[in-house]
């Protein structure tokens, strides 16, 4: 839910929209003149703004109230604004808009109405947010995303060289390692080299995709298809066509869901849910895996034909800890990006931080590492970072503080942590043991850069 900034002169009016807003759900700063809201929107940054145009200086002309929307529009550029006055007018509904404003309302406002535009402006927000992340990932890796494909260690040079030489063909790719070595990065080195650089790269991560979601998210659906099917959907392969479909975690999909992948993959054709209609697709398919699947093949839990089909030809990525002097590459590059990212004063990390960083085993491997370097960064009071920053002793599971001292969020990292070193990887597995979901553990493991 948003944090909702209001504001208004009459103490009436505040009250009422905080009552109707809170009953949604919503969190509500309540601010009584122009340089009141100003005020709050700069100390909460709030995610929307619902304004009165007039205020007590000038009760009709609206000009405080569009003076206020370009401010805040300033302040936070992006926020949605929407307005209402008890004195609407065609032409001031127009200058309000000109200004940056998302909607009108008219007072006295009815209270469905109002939270529908609520509604619509956060999932608008929403998405605004989402394709900025998308365009800023894909900036990154057009450009500086070069910087963070590292591999100069010994361990490395036969994963950069495989990647070259097979990036340019059709053949299907399984990505093998450990939780955090970078396979979706390789996924995308593989795309950004081959012939489909152009078209889509479509991730899906088929571990946190529940089986009643599968057919739907992969094939798509038509309206009507299912109670909720409210619109026709395009699925992943239709998406990835003429691109490549990255399918990630992919040894924690059922055997029907196998089956279900496999027709496609040979056939090249989808037909979505509760359509009849075949769609022919050309996309290219990349796998990712931290399991053994020719175990799983042996022992029935994986189908032999799929794997045959996934792996011809298979990229195993090392572990950090066994990649040496990429380590303190990646570190430094990471640590270039939080710098940025804060705007942080920090040149480097001193010595005893490159021997903590070299001797911690990285469990988590290269998304760890990369988490560590934002707390450190965060953290850090000097110029250099220093392995107090780097909070290595709970990370790793070293025997820094006694565990009735930790945090919750540490105590819940370590726990997950043992879990998987106990199921050896496996994320499905160590869920279970904990008792909670696969997404769960899923969103866990991403926030905790495991």
């Amino acid at each position: 839910m948003a944090l909702v900034l209001i504001a208004d002169d009459r103490a009436d009016v505040l009250a009422a929209l905080r009552l109707l807003l809170q009953s949604e759900g919503h969190e509500c700063l309540s601010a009584d003149s122009p340089d009141a809201a100003m005020q709050a929107a700069t100390a909460r940054d709030p995610d929307l703004a619902v304004i009165d145009l007039n205020y007590t200086r000038d009760t009709t002309s609206g000009a405080e109230g569009l003076e206020l929307i370009e401010k805040l529009r300033t302040a936070i550029p992006g926020l949605p604004v929407i307005v209402m006055t008890a004195w609407g007018s065609i032409d001031l509904v127009v200058e309000a808009m000109r200004r940056g404003a998302a909607d009108f309302i008219q007072k006295p406002w009815e209270n469905a109405r109002l939270l529908s535009i609520v509604r619509t402006q956060c999932a608008l927000a929403d998405s605004r947010a989402a394709m900025k992340k998308l365009q800023a990932e894909n900036l990154m890796l057009r450009g500086e995303g070069r910087l963070f494909f590292i591999a100069e260690s010994a361990a490395m040079r036969p994963v950069k060289a495989m990647i070259e030489r097979v990036a340019p063909t059709d053949v299907c790719v399984l990505i093998s390692g450990e939780h955090g070595t970078g396979k979706e990065v390789a996924a995308q080195m593989l795309h950004r080299a081959s012939a489909r650089a152009d078209g889509p790269i479509v991730p899906v991560n088929l571990g946190g995709l529940a089986e009643s979601l599968f057919e739907s998210e992969m094939f798509g659906h038509v309206k009507g298809a299912f109670t909720g099917a409210d619109a026709e959907r395009m699925g992943r392969f239709e998406l990835a066509d003429g691109g490549t479909l990255f399918l990630d975690e992919i040894a924690n999909i059922s055997l029907a869901q196998q089956a279900r992948l496999l027709r496609v993959i040979e056939t090249g054709i989808v037909e979505r849910v509760g359509s009849t209609r075949q769609r022919k697709v050309d996309a290219r398919i990349v796998s990712a895996t931290n399991a053994d699947l020719a175990a799983r093949a042996a022992s029935g839990e994986f189908r032999e034909d799929l794997l045959f089909r996934l792996n011809a030809i298979e990229i195993h990525l090392p572990p950090l800890r066994d990649r040496g002097d990429d380590i303190d590459r990646l570190a430094d590059a990471f640590l270039a990006k939080a710098v940025l990212r804060y705007g942080k004063d920090i040149a480097g990390f001193s010595d005893k931080a490159r021997k903590s960083l070299r001797a911690h085993s990285w469990p988590g491997n290269v998304r760890e590492l990369d988490h560590a370097v934002q707390r450190a960064a965060l953290l850090a009071s000097g110029i250099e970072i220093q392995p107090r920053d780097l909070g290595l002793d709970i990370r790793g599971g070293d025997a820094g503080r006694p565990f009735e001292e930790l945090r919750l969020d540490e105590a819940e990292a370590w726990l997950i942590r043992r879990a998987l070193e106990r199921r050896g990887g496996n994320a499905a597995q160590a869920a279970e043991d904990l008792g909670v979901s696969r997404s769960a553990m899923y969103r866990r493991i991403e926030k905790y850069g495991l």
